[in-house]
């Protein structure tokens, strides 16, 4: 199967998994976009994960601030009215959960992938973008009239070492 098609699916069914099972909410399928290098503005959170191994990139969730309240609220059963760091890390943490189901997901098509910590942003008409890519994979979530945008670039890494995990039980050392 084709690696876009791949992550498009994989996006699809995470995010739809990790709303259903974390947030207690049903998100409608998403819209599929292509986005090139010079990205639009953004004015909200953005929240980004490292993607490393035999295929290199980054996965990305942004919204609007609204919506990230929302999120904080729905996961941690408490009202959010404002972009704090409870926000922010919820924010994080949901990223987290669908890029790495993602990452799961496509491990067996393109072999072992790592994911760094997330890092968020706040504010205001800024632009994001990842150097050396062209082409972001993006789906559009509508939640009751907010936007929410997954979307995930990789591409081969010409410079990937596969590293070889020896379980701790097989290793012995004698005095």
């Amino acid at each position: 199967m084709n690696p876009n098609q791949l992550i498009i699916d994989s996006i699809s069914s995470s995010a739809a998994n990790v709303f259903s099972t974390m947030l207690g909410v049903e998100l409608p399928a998403g819209e599929l976009c292509l986005e090139g290098p010079a990205a639009e503005p953004n004015d909200g959170v953005v929240s980004f994960i490292g993607i490393a191994g035999t295929w290199a990139g980054t996965g990305s969730l942004s919204c609007s601030p609204q919506m990230a309240c929302r999120i904080c609220s729905q996961l941690l059963m408490t009202e959010s009215l404002a972009v704090n760091e409870d926000v922010l890390d919820a924010v994080a943490e949901l990223t987290n959960m669908i890029i790495g189901s993602v990452k799961t997901d496509l491990e067996s098509h393109l072999g072992p992938l790592g994911l760094s910590i997330p890092t968020v942003v706040f504010g205001r008409n800024f632009k994001t973008r990842s150097a050396g890519t062209t082409e972001w994979m993006s789906l559009t979530f509508d939640w009751e009239g907010d936007r929410l945008l997954v979307k995930m670039c990789l591409a081969p890494n010409e410079k990937a070492h596969v590293i070889h995990h020896v379980p701790a039980h097989t290793c012995a050392l004698e005095i």
